[in-house]
């Protein structure tokens, strides 16, 4: 109760003097860090020592060399009270944070009031970075692959208070803040990770009051290997003695390790290329180059693979073409691997054709074409299209037939055609005439009776007689039958001329055997007779 009533009046008192005299009153704050030392100044303003001082803390007295004294129960051995009133605290801990009042009165009798906040920060402590899943290196990296979901997760503790960034470094950009907070936990979280979010992951953690900043940083990998297989190729040298083949991968990070071959070692490189001799090649060989990457299990490696083919050039083995006009010989070679050098060649020694005015070569697509210009005889000849790779040579022949020029041909056409239209008229007259032979044979020439004016009339009645006597008997036939005679008469008449053939057969000389009057032999020669 004493020690309450003290404490009381010498705040009354610090107060009063402060007001009466002018005195000089001043507020600081200090922070110090647990274990530190830390002096607490009551006095600044010159080199006076003051005749006497006190400290308090929380309303008890915790340090004096005046009339008051120390309280038993806050008498602290980390206390010392210096010459200029300063109080000096060693080995500082959090339970110092605190008000301390100090009041010194100075040799002309100027009284001093202080106010000094005392604040005991720590931390920040405890500052980590984790994100996941990932995969962790043996140097400590994390390795997640490309497409997946990652957690950022930022912890850190300070007292009395902090604040948490998350930064992202990257190959494009640095320090860029990500997100903050000021609790002791910070979360992120990034979907669909790409190749651009691979760099550096700091969480920074920053003491608010005593201004300590501190960080822990994380690298990430992205990994990533591409959707598809990877590719063999054969690549042209010039040299046909040996084979090169190119396997590339490329898309993959990191690099990846490749191979050709089942006994071969892996070589970390997205391109690979080998050279093999022609003496270890064969016609149909496979070979297979493999690939190998961290994101892929043994059993998951990928592969590619090239068969080996002998050229095989196609076109026409025969072309015919008029002397003096162009002519263009086309070949095709497509089924090589590796890829054939393709020529072209003249004659049996294959003398190697070189371009010119005479001889042009072109390429379109996968034909290799030769043009030979102004065709004459001496052009007809064998040429060869040679393909040639590692695994062999073939040649296509192609037989050139030249044909003489048209102007040569056309005298002999046209004779030709001449004998053609005289053969052609010559069978028209005799066909004519062929038709036409009994009017010729009668006299008639080839004017047809119905041109004349005649009319022929077949009487074959028993009740006319007309010229019966004019008409001539054949003999008779040794088979009893009777031949009639038939004869044209001309009627002379002013208007028409009629004639009348009549025909009489012979009485017959047995009643038992009718005689005919008109055999069917006769009837048909009279019948064509008439109509001709």
């Amino acid at each position: 109760m004493n020690i309450v009533a003290s404490l009381a009046l010498l705040q009354l008192f610090l107060s009063a003097a402060a007001t009466v005299s002018g005195n000089v009153s001043t507020e600081t704050v200090q922070s110090a860090a647990p274990g530190d030392v830390v002096l607490l100044q009551c006095y600044t303003g010159g080199n006076l020592t003051p005749v006497w001082t006190t400290w308090m803390k929380d309303g008890h007295v915790i340090a004096s060399n005046g009339e008051l004294h120390v309280d038993s129960s806050a008498k602290d051995p980390r206390l010392t009270l210096e010459r200029n009133g300063s109080l000096s605290i060693s080995k500082v801990i959090s339970d110092d944070t605190g008000s301390f009042l100090c009041s010194s009165r100075l040799p002309d009798n100027r009284t001093i009031n202080a106010h000094v906040l005392l604040q005991v920060t720590s931390g920040p402590n405890n500052v980590s970075t984790m994100i996941y899943p990932t995969i962790v290196l043996p140097n400590r990296t994390l390795v997640s692959k490309k497409g997946d979901s990652l957690c950022f997760k930022c912890m850190a503790w300070s007292s009395p208070s902090q604040q948490l960034n998350l930064t992202f470094s990257g190959a494009s950009n640095n320090n860029t803040s990500l997100a903050f907070t000021p609790f002791p936990v910070l979360d992120y979280t990034i979907k669909d990770i790409q190749p651009s979010n691979q760099g550096v992951y700091t969480c920074s953690a920053l003491n608010t009051v005593s201004n300590r900043m501190v960080k822990n940083s994380t690298e990430l990998l992205v990994y990533y290997i591409p959707s598809g297989h990877p590719d063999c190729m054969s690549v042209e040298t010039q040299n046909s003695s040996s084979v090169q083949l190119n396997c590339s991968w490329f898309g993959a990070y990191p690099t990846p390790e490749l191979r050709w071959g089942k006994d071969g070692d892996f070589q970390v490189t997205d391109s690979l290329v080998v050279s093999l001799n022609r003496s270890t090649l064969q016609e149909g060989q496979t070979l297979t180059c493999t690939a190998r990457h961290e994101l892929l299990k043994i059993e998951n490696e990928r592969s590619c693979s090239i068969t080996l083919r002998a050229p095989y050039p196609q076109g026409d083995p025969m072309v015919s073409v008029l002397e003096g006009t162009n002519v263009t010989l086309s070949c095709r070679e497509i089924s090589s691997v590796p890829a054939a050098n393709t020529t072209w060649r003249k004659g049996q020694s294959l003398e190697p054709i070189v371009p010119g005015s005479k001889y042009i070569l072109s390429v379109e697509g996968p034909d290799l074409k030769l043009t030979i210009v102004n065709i004459s005889k001496y052009d007809e000849v064998y040429y060869f299209c040679r393909s040639e790779n590692a695994l062999g040579i073939r040649e296509l022949e192609v037989f050139l037939t030249v044909k003489a020029s048209s102007s040569t041909y056309t005298g002999a056409v046209i004779g030709v055609f001449i004998a053609a239209l005289i053969t052609g008229c010559a069978f028209i007259v005799a066909k004519i005439l062929y038709s036409r032979r009994h009017t010729i044979c009668l006299g008639g020439g080839f004017i047809q009776a119905e041109d004349r004016g005649d009319v022929v009339d077949l009487v074959e009645s028993d009740d006319e007689q007309i010229f019966q006597d004019a008409v001539p008997r054949l003999p008779p036939l040794t088979n009893g039958r009777h031949t009639t005679l038939v004869q044209i008469h001309r009627i002379p008449s002013s208007e028409d001329h009629e004639v009348i053939v009549e025909t009489h057969p012979e009485p017959p000389e047995q009643k038992e055997e009718p005689t005919e009057e008109l055999t069917e032999e006769s009837r048909e020669e009279v019948e064509e007779l008439v109509s001709f």
